[in-house]
Order: structure tokens, then C-alpha cells, then sequence
């Protein structure tokens, strides 16, 4: 069987600030499409799998314009489902040097928020698809999300799909009542494969490393395999657990790297030190965007799989926007070592 991935979220409006512009300096934002779900389905697209992004839209233009971007990638649409007001939009400041980049949502009341159990008919989104992949940003936003979220994730079970989760935490989207601690567990424990970045498992499970200083610059893997076991120890159901491991030097300059953990062994991805970053919103997802295709893609090497994810994730942040456009080709030769930039003729 061929290898179709169904991601599930809100895709948004993200009206970026040019230049490293702060808010009260703009005159004009760089309107662009983006969201965690839907930027893994475009990464998987352009690896030339077949993954399909499962959303609801308003019927109006701007939902109309997702689709046609969406397509334009090659991701699968046909399964979205219209009705609600309005389109979730995300403000980004791009921070430099010591200030930070910031995010404002304004997603209330958008058509994904006020989505319910029953309005999507998983059985027909999962025929023919083999994996699963949703993040807790998509929990976050409603209790009817949340609600959506374990259907599918249910859904997905019974029909003997792959799962997988980033944990992705957004303290800022946790305010519709209930805390993640209180609702990423009874979904979590069906995934299979878990990503965290070095925070994640501490901000929704309490886990976190002895000793670690993510500010410091210095991300230590060594220092994140007790997060790993204790998240293996906590949903015995997941085969493999990934933590990505990002020092934050400054604004423009990050150390990336990841570890891998699949209840027998470590697995440990090369470092890279990322000096010049163009667009660091989207990372996570381009990780998780090339491990799926690593794991998919590179049977029971791991190793490989981690390393490939490593590397694409390591090129998403030279690239403006939340997807991830670059090829398996490219990802390959930074693997190899070759990090020139040199023109390619």
C-alpha cells in the first residue's frame, strides 16, 4: 500500500511584519497561509507522498484561497469541510539579535474553534491512508476541537493507522477552561510516535530534565533521555518518542539538533548551528514533516529517519513562511555534509 498521511488542525491567515519591523512600525503585513498540521502536510507533499489536510473553512473567498494555496502544494483537500465565519489569522513580529520574535493570535470565534464531533465523517477521511498526525495546538483552541480531536484520534485507532503528536504547547491558546494537563493525555495515549521540543513535556506533563538551560545556548541531548524514558514510562503505547533540542544563542542565531528514543535505544542527530535564521515559525512542523517521511520512507533505520528530519528542519528556517519548500534532494546533500550554499548551476 502507498502511503497517504491525514493531518487534522486550523490552517490561519499569517500576516507577517517585513523586515524585522515591530508592530507599531507597519504599514503593510506579507500575508501568507500557514498552521502546524497543514504545514506537515505540505512538507510530506513536496517528499512526493500523498497527505491530505482535513480542516473547516468559511465559505467565502478566504477559505477559498486556502484551498487554492493548499493545491498549489499538492495537498490533498477534498476533504475539508466549510461553514463558520471567519478564518483564524496570526500577527508575527520577527525579533533580531537579543529581542525575541513575537506571535498575537486572532483566532475567537474562527470556523475551526466552533467545529463539533459528527461534522466530519472520519471513516471516509481515513479510507486508504495508513497515518495520523495532529498536534496539541489543535486541542488548545476549543472545547469542541478538543472534542473533534480524540474522534479522530479514536477513529484512527480503530481503523489501524500510525499515529502521531507534537505536543506543541501554546500557553496563550489554553483558555477555553480546561488545562492541557487535564486533556492531552486521554489523546496522547493512543499515539504512537510523540514529538516534544525541550520544553513541551514539562509544560503539559511536568516532566522535565535535571539540569537544563535552553537559554544558556547550550542544549545537552544527554540531558533530555530521562524526558524521553519518562514519556515512554507514562504512555507505554508509543513506540517512539523524539525531543528536538534548540539552544537559543539570539534571535538569529540557534543550535538545532534531536534525540530519539524507541524503548530499546538512543539515537542522536548532528548539531547545527543555524546562524543566519530567515524564519524560524514552522520549524517544529518541518521537523515532524521530514520524520514521518524518514520513518515512512527508511524502514527500521531511525537513525536516518532522525537525521533527515534534523536536516530539513535545519533548511525550513531559511525560508520565509510557515511551509517548508524544499526537496528530498536538498535535505540529502545537507545531510551529507555539504552546508556551502553554493549556487547550483
Amino acid at each position: 500500500m502507498s502511503n497517504k498521511i491525514v493531518t487534522f488542525g486550523e490552517i490561519m491567515l499569517r500576516l507577517a511584519a517585513p523586515e524585522h519591523q515591530r508592530f507599531s512600525q507597519v504599514s503593510s503585513y506579507c500575508a501568507t497561509f500557514g498552521g502546524g498540521e497543514a504545514n506537515v502536510a505540505v512538507s510530506l507533499a513536496n517528499y512526493g507522498l500523498k497527505a491530505d489536510f482535513i480542516t473547516r473553512l468559511p465559505d467565502n473567498d478566504i477559505g477559498r484561497s486556502v484551498i487554492m494555496d493548499l493545491k498549489k502544494h499538492s495537498v490533498g483537500t477534498e476533504n475539508i469541510i466549510f461553514g463558520g465565519d471567519r478564518l483564524g489569522i496570526y500577527f508575527l513580529e520577527t525579533g533580531a539579535v537579543s529581542r525575541p520574535s513575537k506571535v498575537i493570535y486572532d483566532r475567537s470565534h474562527s470556523s475551526v474553534s466552533e467545529i463539533k464531533p459528527g461534522m466530519i465523517d472520519w471513516e471516509k477521511v481515513f479510507s486508504g491512508a495508513n497515518w495520523f498526525h495532529w498536534t496539541g495546538i489543535t486541542p488548545a483552541i476549543s472545547q469542541g476541537a478538543a472534542d473533534t480531536c480524540l474522534e479522530a484520534v479514536k477513529a484512527a485507532r480503530k481503523l489501524g493507522l500510525t499515529i502521531s503528536c507534537d505536543l506543541n504547547f501554546r500557553k496563550n491558546l489554553w483558555k477555553w477552561g480546561s488545562t492541557a494537563e487535564q486533556i492531552m493525555p486521554a489523546m496522547v495515549e493512543y499515539c504512537d510516535v510523540i514529538l516534544g521540543n525541550e520544553e513541551d513535556a514539562e509544560k503539559v506533563f511536568g516532566i522535565k530534565p535535571d539540569k537544563a538551560d535552553v537559554s544558556s545556548g547550550k542544549v545537552e541531548s544527554a540531558e533530555f533521555e530521562s524526558v524521553c524514558r519518562k514519556l515512554k514510562d507514562k504512555f507505554p503505547g508509543a513506540k517512539k518518542v523524539i525531543i528536538t533540542l534548540r539552544g537559543s544563542i539570539s534571535a538569529d542565531h540557534n543550535s538545532w539538533s534531536g534525540i530519539l528514543y524507541n524503548g530499546e535505544r538512543f539515537f542522536e542527530a548532528p548539531v547545527y548551528q543555524i546562524t543566519h535564521i530567515v524564519d524560524r515559525v514552522g520549524g517544529g512542523d518541518s521537523f515532524m514533516g521530514g520524520l514521518i517521511y524518514g520513518l515512512l520512507t527508511f524502514k527500521n533505520d531511525d537513525q536516518r529517519a532522525l537525521n533527515f528530519a534534523v536536516a530539513a528542519s535545519c533548511l525550513k528556517h531559511t525560508i520565509h513562511g510557515d511551509f517548508n519548500l524544499v526537496s528530498v534532494s536538498e535535505v540529502e546533500q545537507l545531510m551529507k555534509g555539504d552546508s556551502s550554499g553554493r549556487v547550483i548551476r
